[in-house]
């Protein structure tokens, strides 16, 4: 049975279409050609960070984020940034009884931005700068499983990313859901391991409370 649901951030809970416009700015790119290089370097299976680099050759992302925050720039997402289904769908899937979590690669800023969005609605909000551990490593997800208080089993890791966020999931044990938004699931939403892989395949999240409820109702 699935007793927990843990979500990515990126794409998945937060649009990002404002934090890599505010990035294209800054690099002084037309944000459509931004835009245009970052999905040709996700639909050649590389590091979306080196769409910064075919701009600024050697561009350190850690190091410009501390500069954009110096010159009053810093990452922000608020409110207005969540997709409309996210609200909705915690209220549904704690109203089921699921414990919640969220766990993304996100800075410090970023994790304290969302402890004020969800520390009401979540048992759990872990980032990658807390742990000094990133996605795809497992010992992100390791992390994930060691907070939750259910088996891997029972752990619903949710994302937009077959390579970051299901495979490594899977790995480790868990159930997987691929929602349907945002650069990297429009790229791969058709490829073999988006299409084998998942557990759930979603347009919108608040597809998941009637899916699990279905699911541990056949008894998984």
């Amino acid at each position: 049975m699935i007793r927990a649901a843990v979500f990515d951030v990126g794409e998945c809970l937060v649009d990002e279409t404002r934090e890599y416009g505010i990035w294209a700015d800054w690099l002084g790119i037309p944000r459509h050609t931004f835009a245009s290089m970052f999905g040709a370097v996700i639909a050649q299976g590389r590091d979306y960070r080196e769409t910064f680099e075919e701009f600024r050759p050697g561009f350190d992302l850690y190091e410009e984020r501390e500069k954009r925050a110096a010159a009053g720039h810093p990452e922000i997402f608020g409110e207005e940034d969540l997709y409309p289904d996210v609200r909705d769908t915690f209220a549904a899937l704690r109203a089921d009884g699921l414990w919640l979590g969220i766990a993304g690669n996100q800075t410090v800023r970023a994790g304290q931005i969302l402890r004020e969005l969800f520390a009401a609605d979540v048992d759990l909000i872990g980032t990658s700068d807390d742990w000094g551990a990133s996605k795809p490593d497992r010992a992100f997800f390791d992390r994930v499983a060691d907070a939750a208080p259910v088996e891997p089993a029972e752990i619903l890791y949710v994302g937009d990313r077959v390579d970051n966020d299901l495979r490594p999931a899977v790995a480790v044990g868990m159930q997987t859901a691929l929602v349907h938004r945002g650069p990297w699931a429009t790229i791969q939403w058709s490829t073999t391991e988006a299409l084998n892989s998942p557990t759930f395949r979603v347009e919108s999240l608040l597809e998941l409370s009637g899916l699990i409820r279905r699911f541990n109702e056949q008894g998984h």
